[in-house]
């Protein structure tokens, strides 16, 4: 059993829809996830702000175009009239219930069962595109499959036991199809494991299955060792180990979502990237094993804030630490980096929702500095041979860029350097160089 989940660009339009069925079918089983196509779940959350603004026309106009795209799009896919009629049914009944949704409150419910539909409809058109091949398959509502604990963690008795259920019962198919980033909360709710929830969707399914591989299928031959957006002569890196996967999905590598690699980390099943549209393409395998020393990719991390604590009150004292992150704590925002002396301790976050009241608590502590518009630069490998080489090679990029934060040592995994975001690029380029021997040439946006 094999678990393959294509992404908005993958299912964006009739020919790419076309070309990810001749991709899953014969006979081997899998389990299929999909996205919303491409640039769907952005116009639902343009409508969800229109409509907490109380702007129903804009909304409703939105919503109409959704209509019309994914109409267009099944007269293209679906050649048989009783399809399209059976296809024009549910769209008019998930889409009419959001239209009466808007004559009443919207409410935060609302707001999650409406971000969602993007890929209930996105499912439903590619099971009758199948019917219509004469390809067997199954539809499950991955809502009735995945349910979160309290916590917003993952409910793996349960999912296990629905998985099983659906596997081993009565359906003598071996594909089956369901939709990426829908869930139910602890309570029974719809809910979503937020953007880019598909990968995680994934990995929870092929845990839950014991799948012998995950695929994730993008518009990108797997994980680059540097972004392409900015930096010229990238190369796809061929292998990483679940660690250094998960250090690069936090710190910015757009290609996977970062809480995906825990189930399969936690299952050791591989995980591979692969390119929908060049299929030959080798991809980046993610497995249990470090298989090279040095450094393997960069990654960048944008819209990061650092805040420093001055306070004569930390030297030679304890418990002040511990003052500072019970306020992060009570403000529910993680911490991405820290570094501390004997009278300051600075960090960085990346969730701004909470940081006025963040910085007025910390303020009882000492005196503040905030300095926005940051960015996380992300080297990571295996250091753990040589890490004085690899530190140098990578500080030595960054001649002449001040940097205001280094974290080194509590992972041989990573080494992260907080820079000011107006000098990201330079510094890409600039590692490239230096840790890819390739010529620095900038991509200017």
């Amino acid at each position: 059993m094999i678990v393959m989940k294509f992404g908005g660009t993958s299912v964006g339009n009739a020919e790419c829809i076309k070309h990810v069925v001749d991709l899953i079918s014969g006979n081997d089983p899998k389990i299929v996830v999909v996205s919303a196509m491409a640039g769907t779940t952005n116009q639902l959350v343009a409508i969800d702000n229109l409509l907490w603004s109380g702007e129903i026309v804009k909304a409703a106009h939105l919503l109409n175009e959704i209509e019309k795209k994914y109409l267009e799009t099944a007269d293209e896919l679906l050649k048989r009239d009783t399809l399209k009629e059976q296809y024009s049914r549910f769209l008019n009944d998930v889409l009419f219930k959001i239209h009466m949704g808007f004559q009443e409150n919207h409410t935060e419910q609302r707001s999650k069962e409406l971000i969602v539909t993007g890929e209930l409809i996105t499912a439903e058109l590619i099971f009758l595109y199948l019917k219509q091949r004469e390809i067997s398959c199954d539809l499950w509502q991955s809502a009735d499959i995945i349910r979160l604990t309290p916590e917003g963690f993952p409910d793996m008795p349960f999912i296990t036991q629905k998985m099983n259920g659906l596997l081993f019962g009565k359906s003598e198919n071996t594909l089956f199809l369901t939709q990426g980033f829908i869930c139910r909360d602890s309570k029974g709710n719809i809910d979503n494991l937020k953007r880019g929830g598909s990968d995680y969707s994934a990995t929870i399914l092929g845990a839950a299955a014991g799948a012998s591989e995950i695929q994730i299928w993008s518009d990108i031959d797997g994980l680059h060792n540097n972004d392409p957006r900015f930096v010229y002569l990238t190369q796809t890196v061929k292998s990483l180990s679940f660690e250094e996967a998960g250090e690069l999905a936090y710190f910015g590598a757009k290609v996977l979502h970062p809480t995906c690699i825990i189930p399969a980390k936690r299952h050791n099943i591989p995980i591979r990237l692969k390119n929908t549209f060049d299929p030959s393409a080798e991809g980046t395998l993610i497995n249990g094993q470090v298989r090279t020393n040095g450094v393997k990719a960069v990654a960048a991390k944008d819209g990061i804030i650092a805040i420093t604590v001055h306070s004569d009150r930390m030297f030679q004292a304890y418990g002040f630490l511990k003052k500072v992150f019970d306020i992060f704590e009570q403000y529910r925002t993680s911490v991405d980096m820290i570094t501390t002396s004997e009278i300051s301790v600075a960090l960085t976050i990346d969730d701004k929702s909470q940081l006025g009241p963040i910085v007025q608590s910390l303020g009882a502590l000492g005196e503040i500095e905030v300095r926005k518009e940051q960015t996380i630069i992300c080297v990571v490998g295996d250091f753990s041979v040589n890490p004085e080489k690899s530190a140098r090679q990578v500080l030595e990029a960054f001649d002449g860029i001040p940097v205001i934060m280094i974290s080194f040592g509590a992972s041989r995994r990573n080494i992260s350097l907080l820079i000011n975001s107006a000098n990201k690029i330079q510094v890409l380029n600039s590692l490239n160089n230096h840790l890819f021997n390739t010529i620095p040439c900038l991509i200017l946006n």
